[in-house]
């Protein structure tokens, strides 16, 4: 055995080498010469690691940036919910920050940035929470970095106090609603009323199944209790405060991740469009946006899911002291707003992802004066804004966001104006 066992041993040193870290990736992983990906590691580290493709495995760190410091939760290094709890909050600070510099200077574009805005600590009000069934129970938690495995985070650093219950809320549906084979994603968010939740991939819905899943949402206190898009309790509404309207989202529908980040991008468009009298909401979700800019203009909101816009449109008359807001279900991924028919003071404009590149064409042939540009994505921000541009905008400044502490995740708003 020792014979067999000394060659193995050489051939796997053999395999080991040392690298410097040369950069952090759009994902926070380290990047060395290659290019390698190493996550946990920061720039200007050395690090010891057997190449597998493009990723560096087993990875050891020799010499370690003075950004490193201690992973402030217990869960990092197994949890894949956080990516950069390794690195000092003013690295992730200047990092993020970096990140849309060198999106926008990819397009030749330079601008002012503001200081980046951080949410704090144990404030995420949403979260999507993966549940399984065991031999014992259950388990919820998030996943491994890479992996289908679920790690349980009874002291995440991340989630809002009020919004931890949900982890055991997600254990007793996985006990009673998954298969043993299959796992549950449960979508929790934060209401003033208590916890809506929302579950993905469970057993099918029968009579007595729904049934039990009532009683259980109303043992549990749930606002309310939605299964694979089925509405199956609403003990209390969940409402979400938006401005001066209380508006009820839809199951699952799209929430800022922190009370914290809504208020500093909400405060950065409201600044932009300044006195507006008469505003275009595009891509308005449930009105995070438009509901408080209905305090002072008149507002359209275009959306393309029609539950959001009825809700809006609810908490709008519901709402007291606020100017006329109307509503269009529309996608305008497929179906922008013509460049005639944006007739408007200011647009807000707050894409997924993927961006606006059809609108955008359309807003840069356009005479609208202001434009408050709110974006998730670096890169696609950064392509809208040179088309913006060409049309003869200017993009006066940046304000990044981080509401999605001690992940890659960028959120950022810009202040453009027609030259």
């Amino acid at each position: 055995m020792q014979a067999i066992a000394a060659p193995i041993a050489s051939k796997m040193a053999d395999q080991m080498a040392e690298f410097q870290i040369n950069r952090l990736g759009h994902q926070g992983d380290g990047i060395a010469d290659g290019p390698l990906f190493a996550p946990l590691t920061l720039p200007g580290e050395t690090v010891s690691g057997e190449v597998d493709g493009t990723q560096l495995r087993d990875i050891r760190v020799v010499t370690p940036s003075d950004d490193r410091v201690k992973p402030p939760c217990r869960h990092f290094k197994a949890c894949g919910g956080c990516g950069l709890q390794h690195a000092s909050d003013t690295f992730v600070a200047d990092w993020k920050v970096d990140v849309v510099r060198h999106a926008l200077a990819a397009q030749g574009i330079v601008t002012e940035f503001r200081p980046i805005e951080t949410s704090p600590v144990a404030a995420r009000r949403r979260a999507s929470i993966s549940a399984r069934r065991t031999k014992k129970g259950a388990m919820a938690g998030f996943h491994q970095r890479a992996s289908d495995v679920i790690v349980e985070i009874p002291d995440c650093q991340v989630l809002h106090p009020d919004l931890k219950p949900a982890l055991d809320v997600a254990k007793q549906l996985a006990v009673i609603g998954a298969s043993r084979k299959g796992e549950l994603s449960v979508t929790a968010t934060l209401a003033p009323e208590g916890l809506d939740i929302s579950v993905a991939g469970g057993k099918p819905l029968d009579g007595p199944f729904q049934s039990q899943l009532a009683q259980e949402a109303q043992k549990m206190g749930l606002a309310r209790l939605t299964w694979d898009d089925e509405v199956i309790a609403t003990c209390f509404p969940p409402w979400q405060p938006m401005g001066k309207a209380k508006v009820t989202p839809p199951p699952g529908a799209f929430l800022q991740a922190t009370a914290h980040g809504e208020e500093a991008l909400l405060r950065a468009a409201l600044e932009i469009v300044g006195d507006a009298s008469k505003v275009v909401d595009l891509f308005a979700g449930c009105g995070t946006f438009s509901l408080p800019l209905a305090e002072k203009a008149e507002v359209h909101a275009v959306e393309g899911i029609r539950s959001m816009m009825k809700a809006l449109d609810q908490g709008w008359r519901q709402a007291q002291g606020l100017k006329r807001v109307t509503t269009e279900t529309r996608d305008l991924f497929r179906n922008p707003i013509l460049a005639q028919d944006l007739r408007y003071d200011a647009v807000v404009i707050d894409p997924p992802r993927a961006g606006a590149e059809a609108q955008c064409i359309e807003l840069a042939k356009s005479k609208v004066p202001t434009i408050a540009f709110v974006s998730c994505n670096p890169v696609t921000f950064a392509r809208d804004a040179a088309t913006l541009i060409r049309g003869d905008y200017k993009l006066h400044w940046v304000q990044v966001v981080d509401q999605f502490r001690w992940s890659p995740h960028i959120e950022m708003v810009g202040k453009f104006t027609r030259v």
